[in-house]
Protein backbone atom coordinates (compact mmCIF):
# COMPACT_ATOMS: atom_id res chain seq x y z
CA UNK A 1 0.00 0.00 0.00
CA UNK A 2 2.80 2.32 0.47
CA UNK A 3 4.33 2.04 -2.48
CA UNK A 4 0.74 2.43 -4.13
CA UNK A 5 -0.20 5.38 -2.33
CA UNK A 6 3.27 7.00 -3.39
CA UNK A 7 2.89 6.26 -6.84
CA UNK A 8 -0.61 7.63 -6.74
CA UNK A 9 0.47 10.86 -5.20
CA UNK A 10 3.00 11.31 -7.84
CA UNK A 11 0.26 10.66 -10.62
CA UNK A 12 -2.06 12.91 -8.83
CA UNK A 13 0.86 15.96 -8.85
CA UNK A 14 1.80 14.55 -12.51
CA UNK A 15 -2.00 15.20 -13.22
CA UNK A 16 -2.27 18.99 -11.52
CA UNK A 17 1.14 19.76 -14.01
CA UNK A 18 -0.20 19.15 -17.40
CA UNK A 19 -4.08 19.68 -16.62
CA UNK A 20 -3.97 22.43 -14.11
CA UNK A 21 -7.72 23.35 -15.17
CA UNK A 22 -8.48 20.43 -13.77
CA UNK A 23 -7.66 20.76 -10.12
CA UNK A 24 -11.50 20.57 -9.26
CA UNK A 25 -11.64 17.34 -10.80
CA UNK A 26 -10.28 14.41 -9.14
CA UNK A 27 -6.26 13.61 -9.50
CA UNK A 28 -6.55 9.82 -9.59
CA UNK A 29 -9.61 8.46 -7.34
CA UNK A 30 -12.52 10.20 -7.77
CA UNK A 31 -12.77 12.48 -4.38
CA UNK A 32 -15.75 13.29 -2.16
CA UNK A 33 -16.25 16.28 -0.85
CA UNK A 34 -18.44 17.33 2.53
CA UNK A 35 -19.09 19.64 4.62
CA UNK A 36 -17.76 19.88 8.04
CA UNK A 37 -18.86 21.65 11.42
CA UNK A 38 -18.18 21.84 14.63
CA UNK A 39 -18.09 24.51 17.22
CA UNK A 40 -18.87 27.30 14.51
CA UNK A 41 -15.77 26.17 12.84
CA UNK A 42 -16.68 25.13 8.96
CA UNK A 43 -14.50 23.42 6.67
CA UNK A 44 -14.42 20.58 3.79
CA UNK A 45 -13.94 16.65 4.54
CA UNK A 46 -12.22 15.28 1.48
CA UNK A 47 -12.13 11.46 1.03
CA UNK A 48 -11.86 9.14 -2.17
CA UNK A 49 -14.85 7.24 -3.55
CA UNK A 50 -14.63 3.63 -3.03
CA UNK A 51 -11.54 4.00 -1.77
CA UNK A 52 -9.86 2.22 1.93
CA UNK A 53 -12.43 1.00 4.69
CA UNK A 54 -9.89 2.74 6.88
CA UNK A 55 -7.27 5.05 6.57
CA UNK A 56 -4.80 7.93 7.94
CA UNK A 57 -6.39 11.06 8.00
CA UNK A 58 -4.74 14.84 7.49
CA UNK A 59 -5.68 17.37 9.04
CA UNK A 60 -4.94 20.67 7.08
CA UNK A 61 -3.99 23.90 9.40
CA UNK A 62 -3.84 27.05 7.55
CA UNK A 63 -0.94 30.07 7.82
CA UNK A 64 -1.51 33.32 8.99
CA UNK A 65 -3.50 36.21 7.61
CA UNK A 66 -7.57 35.82 6.84
CA UNK A 67 -6.80 32.82 5.23
CA UNK A 68 -9.73 29.96 4.28
CA UNK A 69 -10.15 26.60 3.62
CA UNK A 70 -8.26 26.92 0.40
CA UNK A 71 -5.73 28.56 0.76
CA UNK A 72 -7.49 32.02 -0.69
CA UNK A 73 -7.68 35.16 1.18
CA UNK A 74 -8.54 39.21 0.44
CA UNK A 75 -4.66 39.58 -1.05
CA UNK A 76 -3.86 35.99 -2.30
CA UNK A 77 -5.44 33.02 -4.01
CA UNK A 78 -3.30 30.43 -3.87
CA UNK A 79 -5.81 26.95 -3.76
CA UNK A 80 -2.80 25.44 -2.04
CA UNK A 81 -5.22 23.31 1.04
CA UNK A 82 -7.29 22.63 -1.66
CA UNK A 83 -4.40 21.26 -4.17
CA UNK A 84 -3.14 19.30 -1.03
CA UNK A 85 -6.66 18.01 -0.14
CA UNK A 86 -7.34 16.85 -3.14
CA UNK A 87 -3.86 15.11 -4.04
CA UNK A 88 -3.89 13.42 -0.36
CA UNK A 89 -7.77 12.47 -0.46
CA UNK A 90 -6.84 11.44 -4.45
CA UNK A 91 -4.18 8.59 -2.70
CA UNK A 92 -6.99 6.99 -0.25
CA UNK A 93 -6.64 9.15 2.85
CA UNK A 94 -8.88 11.41 4.57
CA UNK A 95 -8.61 14.72 4.79
CA UNK A 96 -9.94 18.15 7.05
CA UNK A 97 -9.73 21.73 6.08
CA UNK A 98 -11.48 24.51 7.18
CA UNK A 99 -11.96 28.66 7.14
CA UNK A 100 -10.18 30.15 10.22
CA UNK A 101 -12.11 31.63 12.62
CA UNK A 102 -13.34 34.94 11.62
CA UNK A 103 -12.85 34.44 7.72
CA UNK A 104 -15.48 32.74 5.46
CA UNK A 105 -17.95 30.19 6.94
CA UNK A 106 -16.26 30.58 10.25
CA UNK A 107 -16.60 34.41 10.15
CA UNK A 108 -18.91 34.54 13.31
CA UNK A 109 -16.24 32.98 15.75
CA UNK A 110 -14.69 36.41 15.82
CA UNK A 111 -17.18 39.58 16.75
CA UNK A 112 -13.97 42.19 17.44
CA UNK A 113 -10.22 41.65 16.09
CA UNK A 114 -8.84 42.73 18.90
CA UNK A 115 -10.42 39.71 21.48
CA UNK A 116 -8.41 37.09 19.23
CA UNK A 117 -5.73 35.34 20.39
CA UNK A 118 -3.05 32.91 19.05
CA UNK A 119 -4.70 30.15 21.21
CA UNK A 120 -7.97 30.38 19.56
CA UNK A 121 -6.08 28.63 16.29
CA UNK A 122 -4.89 26.24 18.99
CA UNK A 123 -8.06 25.37 20.16
CA UNK A 124 -9.57 25.02 16.78
CA UNK A 125 -7.05 22.87 15.74
CA UNK A 126 -7.60 20.54 18.69
CA UNK A 127 -11.98 20.53 17.96
CA UNK A 128 -11.20 19.31 14.37
CA UNK A 129 -8.41 17.03 15.83
CA UNK A 130 -10.99 15.15 17.78
CA UNK A 131 -13.61 15.69 15.05
CA UNK A 132 -10.89 13.25 13.15
CA UNK A 133 -10.60 11.13 16.12
CA UNK A 134 -13.96 10.61 16.53
CA UNK A 135 -14.58 8.78 12.98
CA UNK A 136 -14.92 5.31 12.77
CA UNK A 137 -12.93 4.96 9.43
CA UNK A 138 -9.91 6.68 10.23
CA UNK A 139 -7.11 4.84 11.61
CA UNK A 140 -4.16 7.42 12.35
CA UNK A 141 -4.15 10.93 12.44
CA UNK A 142 -1.57 13.45 11.06
CA UNK A 143 -1.04 17.24 11.64
CA UNK A 144 0.17 19.16 8.64
CA UNK A 145 0.07 23.15 9.36
CA UNK A 146 1.36 26.02 7.06
CA UNK A 147 3.78 28.91 7.81
CA UNK A 148 2.03 30.06 10.69
CA UNK A 149 -0.34 26.96 10.81
CA UNK A 150 3.06 24.95 11.79
CA UNK A 151 3.07 26.64 15.17
CA UNK A 152 -0.18 26.24 15.92
CA UNK A 153 0.09 22.21 15.06
CA UNK A 154 3.17 22.10 17.09
CA UNK A 155 1.16 23.68 20.20
CA UNK A 156 -1.43 21.29 19.28
CA UNK A 157 0.13 18.27 19.26
CA UNK A 158 1.77 18.74 22.73
CA UNK A 159 -1.77 19.06 23.96
CA UNK A 160 -3.19 16.13 21.85
CA UNK A 161 -0.64 13.10 20.64
CA UNK A 162 -0.90 12.62 16.95
CA UNK A 163 1.00 9.68 14.49
CA UNK A 164 2.96 12.86 12.95
CA UNK A 165 3.44 16.24 12.22
CA UNK A 166 4.12 17.57 9.18
CA UNK A 167 5.46 21.35 9.36
CA UNK A 168 5.03 23.09 5.94
CA UNK A 169 7.54 26.18 6.09
CA UNK A 170 7.14 26.16 9.01
CA UNK A 171 8.55 29.09 11.03
CA UNK A 172 11.35 28.10 13.62
CA UNK A 173 12.07 31.71 15.45
CA UNK A 174 9.46 34.12 17.06
CA UNK A 175 7.21 35.84 14.97
CA UNK A 176 9.13 39.52 15.80
CA UNK A 177 12.86 38.19 14.87
CA UNK A 178 10.85 37.09 11.45
CA UNK A 179 8.84 40.08 10.65
CA UNK A 180 11.82 42.24 11.47
CA UNK A 181 13.55 40.62 8.50
CA UNK A 182 10.79 40.57 6.50
CA UNK A 183 10.66 44.26 6.61
CA UNK A 184 14.08 44.86 6.34
CA UNK A 185 13.98 43.15 2.89
CA UNK A 186 11.19 45.53 1.84
CA UNK A 187 13.60 48.34 0.94
CA UNK A 188 12.13 51.05 2.83
CA UNK A 189 13.02 54.14 3.50
CA UNK A 190 15.35 54.34 6.64
CA UNK A 191 12.55 56.41 8.35
CA UNK A 192 9.74 53.79 8.05
CA UNK A 193 11.80 50.96 8.82
CA UNK A 194 13.05 52.15 11.81
CA UNK A 195 9.39 53.13 12.89
CA UNK A 196 7.80 49.27 11.79
CA UNK A 197 10.83 48.15 13.73
CA UNK A 198 9.86 50.27 16.91
CA UNK A 199 6.13 49.65 16.60
CA UNK A 200 7.33 45.76 16.35
CA UNK A 201 9.78 45.59 19.28
CA UNK A 202 6.52 47.41 21.51
CA UNK A 203 4.25 44.90 20.26
CA UNK A 204 5.91 41.77 20.70
CA UNK A 205 6.47 43.30 24.20
CA UNK A 206 2.78 43.53 25.21
CA UNK A 207 2.92 47.12 24.86
CA UNK A 208 0.15 49.11 22.58
CA UNK A 209 0.90 51.37 20.20
CA UNK A 210 -2.53 53.70 19.29
CA UNK A 211 -0.56 56.24 16.40
CA UNK A 212 0.38 53.85 13.73
CA UNK A 213 1.98 55.34 10.27
CA UNK A 214 -1.06 54.54 7.59
CA UNK A 215 1.88 52.64 5.36
CA UNK A 216 2.08 50.50 8.54
CA UNK A 217 -1.06 50.01 9.37
CA UNK A 218 -1.78 46.89 7.85
CA UNK A 219 0.56 44.65 9.78
CA UNK A 220 0.43 46.97 12.78
CA UNK A 221 -2.93 48.31 13.11
CA UNK A 222 -4.17 48.25 16.80
CA UNK A 223 -7.02 46.08 16.56
CA UNK A 224 -4.86 43.44 15.97
CA UNK A 225 -1.63 44.26 17.96
CA UNK A 226 -2.95 42.24 20.75
CA UNK A 227 -2.56 39.05 18.40
CA UNK A 228 0.68 39.73 17.57
CA UNK A 229 1.92 39.88 21.21
CA UNK A 230 0.23 36.75 21.83
CA UNK A 231 2.11 35.30 18.60
CA UNK A 232 5.19 36.83 19.61
CA UNK A 233 5.30 35.14 22.38
CA UNK A 234 5.59 31.69 20.64
CA UNK A 235 8.78 30.08 20.33
CA UNK A 236 8.20 27.00 17.98
CA UNK A 237 11.89 25.72 17.98
CA UNK A 238 11.92 25.41 21.56
CA UNK A 239 7.94 23.63 21.88
CA UNK A 240 8.82 21.26 19.58
CA UNK A 241 11.92 20.26 20.73
CA UNK A 242 9.82 18.98 23.88
CA UNK A 243 7.81 16.77 21.44
CA UNK A 244 8.53 13.06 20.47
CA UNK A 245 6.11 13.10 18.04
CA UNK A 246 7.57 11.85 14.53
CA UNK A 247 7.94 14.91 12.23
CA UNK A 248 8.56 15.89 8.60
CA UNK A 249 10.02 19.54 7.80
CA UNK A 250 9.42 20.67 4.06
CA UNK A 251 10.85 23.78 2.92
CA UNK A 252 11.02 25.36 -0.06
CA UNK A 253 14.19 26.45 -1.23
CA UNK A 254 13.00 29.96 -2.58
CA UNK A 255 10.83 30.78 0.53
CA UNK A 256 10.70 34.78 0.76
CA UNK A 257 8.98 34.52 4.20
CA UNK A 258 10.68 31.99 5.72
CA UNK A 259 13.77 30.75 5.40
CA UNK A 260 16.62 28.60 6.11
CA UNK A 261 17.50 30.30 9.83
CA UNK A 262 13.96 29.04 11.02
CA UNK A 263 14.67 25.29 8.90
CA UNK A 264 17.91 25.00 10.91
CA UNK A 265 16.24 26.23 14.44
CA UNK A 266 13.54 23.40 13.84
CA UNK A 267 16.01 20.79 13.13
CA UNK A 268 18.43 21.20 15.89
CA UNK A 269 15.38 21.03 18.03
CA UNK A 270 14.16 18.02 16.72
CA UNK A 271 17.60 16.65 15.26
CA UNK A 272 15.41 13.12 14.65
CA UNK A 273 13.12 15.53 12.42
CA UNK A 274 12.77 14.15 8.29
CA UNK A 275 13.85 16.88 6.58
CA UNK A 276 12.79 17.50 2.53
CA UNK A 277 13.63 20.52 1.06
CA UNK A 278 11.93 21.19 -2.32
CA UNK A 279 14.23 22.47 -5.14
CA UNK A 280 12.34 25.92 -6.47
CA UNK A 281 9.65 25.83 -4.38
CA UNK A 282 8.22 29.14 -2.53
CA UNK A 283 6.45 29.89 0.09
CA UNK A 284 2.96 28.47 -1.37
CA UNK A 285 4.57 25.77 -2.44
CA UNK A 286 4.64 26.54 -6.08
CA UNK A 287 7.70 26.02 -8.64
CA UNK A 288 8.91 29.95 -7.91
CA UNK A 289 11.16 32.17 -10.63
CA UNK A 290 14.40 33.31 -8.89
CA UNK A 291 13.26 36.87 -8.91
CA UNK A 292 11.04 38.53 -6.36
CA UNK A 293 8.45 40.24 -8.24
CA UNK A 294 7.49 36.60 -9.98
CA UNK A 295 7.67 34.45 -7.22
CA UNK A 296 5.03 36.74 -5.34
CA UNK A 297 2.73 37.06 -8.29
CA UNK A 298 2.47 33.06 -7.66
CA UNK A 299 0.56 34.00 -4.46
CA UNK A 300 -2.54 35.30 -6.78
CA UNK A 301 -2.70 32.79 -9.53
CA UNK A 302 -4.63 29.59 -8.05
CA UNK A 303 -4.30 27.62 -11.47
CA UNK A 304 -0.36 27.38 -11.03
CA UNK A 305 0.04 23.55 -9.49
CA UNK A 306 1.80 21.97 -6.67
CA UNK A 307 5.60 21.62 -6.51
CA UNK A 308 5.90 18.00 -8.29
CA UNK A 309 7.80 16.93 -5.29
CA UNK A 310 5.33 18.06 -2.89
CA UNK A 311 2.50 15.33 -2.38
CA UNK A 312 4.89 12.34 -2.92
CA UNK A 313 7.30 13.60 0.25
CA UNK A 314 3.78 13.75 2.43
CA UNK A 315 2.82 10.30 1.18
CA UNK A 316 5.77 8.59 2.13
CA UNK A 317 5.81 10.61 5.26
CA UNK A 318 2.53 9.27 6.56
CA UNK A 319 3.22 5.44 4.83
CA UNK A 320 6.43 5.24 6.84
CA UNK A 321 4.39 5.68 9.86
CA UNK A 322 1.13 3.87 9.18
Amino acid sequence: MATRRAFLAAAACAVMLTASKRLGAAPVFEVIESEWQAGGLAGTFAEARNGPRTAPAVLLIAGSGPTDRNGNGPAIATDLYRQLALGLAGAGYRVLRYDKRGVGASAALVRREEDLRFNHYVEDAALALASLRARSDTDAVFLAGHSEGASVAIRTAAQSPVDGLVLMAGPGRRLDAILADQFRAMNLPDAMLGRALAILSTVAAGGHVPDVPKALRMAFRPSVQPFLASECAVDPAAELARLTTPTLLLQGTRDLQVGAQDLDALARGRPDAQIVQLSGANHVFKFAPSERSGNFALYRDPRIPLHPDMLPSLVRFIEART
